[in-house]
């Protein structure tokens, strides 16, 4: 299609995920080369990636926060934002597809769909973001392309939709088979930046092969495309432009996920990547319309369409503080336009906010704008209230967007400054870093008075340790990790408890049934009050109904938060003069524990 240059269908705002080692960072490199947005090729291993920025990031050799950056291929402007693919810092995918548009799955030709590529499969699946695959590391040695397909159908629920046929796999990569363009492509051993590829026509002894594949790669598509499907039953042509629309329509409906392959580290197949995120993943025009609504009326929904002409609207995704300008907020503006020295509404907090300068970041390099509009992913500078996943307005329309959620910390430090000087810098660095980071926490614990930092993992609380001792210059002697277990239980249960005792001489009764059952992970807790028929005082109910969530905080393993279940109370027995409330919370917490000790569990 013809597109006018810097017009909205022009933009591709995407996200590079994948499980850690996959390749990501690479693949990025190698298309900041091609582009031309980067003269040298950076190396993870060499530590000199333009996205690895961070001190920490080029020692270890792997991605810890997100790094945005924009490039230039053909007419299209792409914006990308580099995923990590350590779990301990899957926050950063999460907020990142939460305003990207689409994104390039990157699965290693070897190991195939890992761990953490089936959690960051189900984090674009949730925002429904429209995805590509790119099949990396076809150079190296146990490379199986057709395994990959599998699990991506077995791990991901995916119906891949294979683009290529590759030319050899391990050391006897040399190229692919394009299944569209009936082309084979492949890459001289001395070309070293892999710009001189050849594309020649299918060899006559790979013709079959080359058939097969296409006509399963049709047969895919027919399933997906109605239009496909009606030429495919009837046995007629169908050309390469027709197969180039299906594809992209499978591909934005979520029906399908085409599928390339290559070798970044020795520079095999980028283009191509390039051109599958140009011709198959949506532009800001194409996604719907971003929902949201009225903070004055709940129940009334509002739309905002990516359009330059429309009432500002923006989300910021992410936090960060740059040691020369201060603050940062990483926005994706979904409606209208912003100007340098303008102000804009936080919908959340209503308080008004001051955007005095607009930046384009290029990891953590950074150029300035005087505007921005609808699409766009940039840097705002100024902010003093917003925090991740708060909405931005125009203040006469203002929109409220769905809150982002993070997952909760599992493990926890103690940490102290070396000196009294330091303790309020240590306080002041730390409230900085949690507020770039929602899944860092820091609270005090009140019958210790030990400050304990909790995240995602060891990793994540050695990183900000680190970053606190160079960054922020804050020496700090640190305790050994705790982790933060939870209970739960398997199965349903039920128990019955009665409290009856003489308290300075008077009786005290109380008597509780009730049933608990687990729930779906993440469902959290609920309480269902069934008593029925009883002449319970209201206010003795009020506080049963009250203490249960208290009780669960305390599980009967190992004294860890019980979550994840319900608590049903079905009966309790009432005596005149008698019954007092202190019984009755006696009697429910015995029961409870009762209840628990048959099915329960930590984790």
């Amino acid at each position: 299609m013809a597109l006018k240059k810097g017009s909205l269908e022009s933009f591709r705002n995407i996200g590079i995920i994948a499980h850690i080692d996959a390749g990501k960072t690479t693949t990025t490199e190698r298309i900041l080369f091609y582009t031309g947005s980067s003269h040298k090729i950076g190396e993870v291993h060499d530590g000199e990636a333009v996205m690895d920025w961070m001190e920490q990031e080029r020692e270890r050799g792997i991605t810890i926060t997100a790094a945005a950056t924009t490039c230039y291929w053909k007419d299209y402007r792409i914006n990308i934002i580099d995923t990590p693919g350590h779990v301990d810092f899957t926050i950063e995918v999460e907020r990142s597809l939460r305003v990207l548009d689409g994104a390039v799955g990157v699965f290693c030709a070897v190991g195939g769909v890992q761990p953490q590529s089936e959690t960051v499969w189900r984090q674009a699946n949730k925002y429904k973001v429209p995805r590509i695959a790119f099949v990396n590391k076809m150079d190296r040695t146990g490379a199986n392309f057709n395994r990959v397909l599998d699990q991506m159908k077995s791990k991901l629920a995916a119906k891949p939709l294979a683009l290529v046929m590759p030319v050899g796999e391990g050391e006897d990569f040399e190229g692919f088979l394009d299944l569209l363009n009936a082309k084979k492509i492949t890459w001289s051993k001395d070309d070293v930046d892999g710009k001189g590829f050849l594309s020649e026509e299918i060899p006559s002894d790979m013709n079959d092969d080359f058939q097969a594949a296409r006509s399963a790669m049709i047969e895919t598509l027919a399933d997906c495309d109605d239009q496909i499907m009606e030429k495919y039953l009837a046995e007629e042509s169908i050309s390469e432009v027709e197969l180039r629309d299906a594809v992209r329509r499978s591909s934005l409906s979520l029906k399908a996920t085409p599928v390339i392959c290559g070798s970044a580290f020795k520079n095999k197949g980028v283009q191509f990547l390039l051109d599958a995120i140009c011709d198959f993943l949506p532009s800001p025009a194409e996604v719907p319309p971003m929902e949201g609504f009225d903070p004055a009326h709940e129940d009334k929904k509002l739309l905002r369409i990516a359009n330059k002409d429309e009432a500002f609207s923006a989300l910021a995704f992410k936090i960060a503080h740059d040691p020369f300008v201060g603050t940062i907020t990483y926005t994706r503006i979904y409606s209208g336009s912003i100007k340098a020295n303008q102000s804009c509404l936080n919908v959340v907090k209503d308080k008004s906010e001051r955007i005095q300068r607009i930046l384009m970041m290029h990891a953590n390099k950074r150029s300035e704008l005087q505007e921005a509009s609808a699409g766009e992913i940039v840097a705002i500078v100024g902010f003093r209230h917003t925090q991740t996943g708060e909405s931005l307005a125009d203040s006469k329309n203002p929109i409220l967007f769905e809150k982002m959620t993070f997952p909760e910390p599992v493990i926890s430090i103690a940490i102290e400054p070396k000196s009294q000087a330091d303790q309020e810098k240590l306080f002041e660095s730390l409230r900085k870093m949690s507020w770039e980071d929602p899944t860092f926490r820091v609270r005090t614990n009140e019958e210790t008075g030990q400050v304990l930092i909790s995240g995602m993992g060891e990793l994540h609380l050695e990183i900000v340790v680190d970053r606190l001792l160079r960054e922020h210059k804050v020496p700090a002697n640190v305790g050994k990790p705790q982790v933060s277990y939870r209970e739960s239980i398997s199965a349903e249960s039920k128990a019955s408890n009665t409290c009856e005792r003489d308290v300075g001489g008077k009786k005290q009764f109380g008597q509780i049934t009730l049933r608990v059952y687990a729930r779906e992970r993440g469902a959290g807790n609920e309480v269902i009050d069934s008593i029925k028929n009883s002449q319970l005082p209201k206010v003795i109910k009020e506080q049963i109904l009250k203490n249960v969530p208290l009780l669960l905080q305390s599980g009967p393993i190992a004294g860890f938060p019980v979550v994840d279940v319900g608590v049903e109370l079905l009966g309790a027995e009432y005596r005149e003069n008698e019954s007092l409330d202190l019984a009755y919370l006696t009697a429910l917490s015995m029961a409870l524990q009762e209840a628990f000790k048959k099915h329960s569990r930590n984790f």
